[in-house]
């Protein structure tokens, strides 16, 4: 069976009010990963440990598996066309297998965290995550399109209403 998309998102920040940065864990893809093989029973179970600590934490913003690239695809960009092509996609390690996203009021705040991140495989092989700062609406020039961009909420850190 392919693996299905779980979401979990965080109740409000705990440090609401103080400036944060968003941070998102890519979880690298692997052959099992990309044939569809469900994680075990206690991998789950040690990743929603860790994601409720996040949670509780008010650093968790969001976090996904993904379905194997068999059942996605690309848009190509190429001399103002687009061309779709279909997966999988052969190149199993520039592919990503699922994703956290977290804020931080820092970079090191965010690598603790990411330093507890569980090891994706169960720790019974080799596997990779790679983290990558989120840009905010902030980090651009005021602008017509970024108004609009804000006023669409997007580029917005999820806060409870």
């Amino acid at each position: 069976a392919a693996p299905s998309v779980v979401s979990m998102e965080a109740g409000p920040a705990s440090h609401e009010g103080e400036p944060t940065m968003r941070f998102m864990i890519l979880v690298k893809a692997t052959p099992q990963t990309e044939a569809g093989v469900m994680p075990e029973e206690q991998l789950i179970a040690t990743m929603t440990d860790y994601h409720q600590q996040l949670a509780e934490a008010g650093a968790l913003l969001d976090a996904s598996g993904l379905q194997p690239s068999a059942k996605g695809w690309r848009i190509r960009y190429e001399g103002g066309k687009r061309t779709v092509v279909d997966g999988p996609f052969a190149e199993t390690k520039e592919l990503v297998a699922g994703y956290t996203v977290i804020q931080a009021r820092s970079r090191e705040e965010a690598l603790e965290w990411t330093r507890r991140f569980p090891a994706p495989d169960g720790g019974t092989g080799t596997c990779e995550i790679e983290v990558r700062q989120l840009f905010e609406l902030e980090d651009f020039g005021p602008s017509e399109a970024i108004e609009r961009f804000r006023e669409l909420g997007a580029g917005m850190q999820q806060r409870a209403s």
